[in-house]
């Protein structure tokens, strides 16, 4: 692949990651993936012999370097939805700036950043706003970065589309806060796929890249859609903004991270959605929704779904 043999992910363990280790490895790349909890993730992995979890502290900047030295190149993809103010400067703000120092001090100048759509100082959210400052600390810091902003991503594993899926399975309706937001969703596989491209392209150095699907929707409208394919079709009920506030604070006090919070009631203020073309240096085009959610959200593949979660909580 390209100059860059050993790359290093930093927020890589999830859902996306797994995705863009699959690709890499899939081109011949070698990835070690920070993590702080090795034995959690493991199992996402043990496919790609070529990718390394490797369990250390990224917030402390001695472990980061030492897990960092040696690489060519890194993918920067820490996100999180939830939290205070501080925990938003801490992941994307904070880390952004130590990641930035320690590819400087390892002799490292090749980031790609995942960053999100609608990412602004100015915008309605924490979320958003962080997003945006640590686009801005990557933007001065001299290396050769590229930001990819993708919409909201989906595919077989996501927290999107599932999510309103279980909802449905289990609630006689469904109240839905920024119904008609409207969203352009991109395939995971896409996103992976952007990532490796870039690494390989000098062109895409400097770049900011916004990644969308070939459709617009609104979210009623994906909700409806997820809610369908599984085979529940659901009353939805629109939610004005202080209504939605009131039941993101309610959930905000459940154990364990929120389905809502207010911070993502203020993010569905503006559309996620593109005014540019996907981007044509990537060399392919984005896949449509109604081409990959029935795979993995149709009633029959959703119920085996259920099973195995109803089967692996009897276990717990």
């Amino acid at each position: 692949m390209h100059q860059f043999n050993r790359i290093a992910v930093i927020g890589g363990a999830g859902f996306v990651g797994s995705y863009i280790a699959e690709e890499l490895t899939r081109y011949g790349a070698q990835l070690s993936i920070a993590t702080r909890r090795r034995e959690r993730h493991k199992g996402l992995l043990l496919h790609l012999p070529s990718a390394d979890l490797v369990e250390t502290n990224v917030h402390d900047a001695g472990q980061l370097e030492q897990f960092l030295a040696g690489h060519d190149a890194v993918i920067s993809m820490v996100g999180i939805l939830h939290g205070s103010r501080n925990d938003f400067e801490k992941a994307h703000v904070q880390l952004t700036g130590k990641i930035i120092a320690a590819c400087k001090s390892q002799g490292i100048r090749r980031i790609v950043h995942i960053s999100a759509l609608g990412a602004g100082e100015s915008a309605p959210s924490d979320y958003q706003q962080t997003k945006g400052k640590a686009e801005r600390l990557l933007r001065d810091s001299g290396l050769d970065v590229t930001i990819l902003r993708p919409s909201v991503i989906f595919g077989a594993g996501d927290s999107f589309l599932t999510l309103f899926a279980s909802l449905a399975a289990v609630a006689p309706f469904i109240p839905l806060a920024g119904a008609d937001t409207r969203f352009a969703p991109v395939w995971v596989e896409d996103v992976a796929r952007a990532v490796r491209v870039c690494l390989e392209q000098d062109a895409s150095i400097g770049q900011t890249l916004e990644l969308t699907g070939p459709k617009t929707y609104t979210l009623r409208q994906l909700v409806a859609y997820a809610a369908n394919l599984a085979g529940h079709p659901r009353t939805l009920i629109a939610l004005p903004e202080g209504l939605a506030m009131l039941q993101a604070t309610l959930m905000e006090l459940l154990p364990g991270k929120p389905p809502l919070s207010r911070d993502n009631v203020r993010s569905l203020r503006v559309d996620n959605v593109s005014q540019q073309p996907f981007p044509a240096l990537l060399g392919f085009s984005p896949t449509a929704l109604e081409a990959v959610a029935p795979l993995y959200l149709g009633e029959q593949e959703f119920n085996r779904q259920l099973d195995r979660y109803r089967k692996q909580a009897a276990r717990r």
